[in-house]
């Protein structure tokens, strides 16, 4: 099975569910986000596959999340945020064939394997 991971290195949750899609064989393209981050285009599907709202994505312990949230932005404002600033996006997103989860906690990654 072949599996996406928009990871960080420095976050045991990632860390944790990326050893969960290895321990299960999965071929793993493992995005750095932070480095390399996700287009808006491919953000929006993220998020839309795997039925959850921008807002439900953001890392709310950020600041600037703190303020959209406080400020009802709408998707598109989240949307545009998490691009210009990607520690605003929550990780680890997993992709598969299965679908998309936001892996929080890590064995949510099960329901895609």
């Amino acid at each position: 099975m072949k599996a996406t991971i928009w990871h960080n290195p420095k976050c045991g949750t990632s860390r944790k569910t990326l050893a969960i899609l290895e321990e299960h064989g999965a071929d793993v393209t493992v995005v750095e986000y932070l480095k390399t981050p996700p287009t808006r285009a491919k953000l929006a599907d993220l998020y839309q596959t795997a039925g959850i709202r921008p807002r439900d994505g953001l890392r709310t312990k950020e600041d600037a999340a703190k303020a959209l949230i406080a400020a009802d932005a709408n998707d598109d404002a989240v949307l545009d945020a998490m691009v210009a600033d990607p520690i605003l996006i929550e990780r680890p997103l997993v992709e598969t064939d299965k679908g998309v989860r936001l892996c929080r906690p890590q064995d949510k990654v099960l329901e895609i394997l």
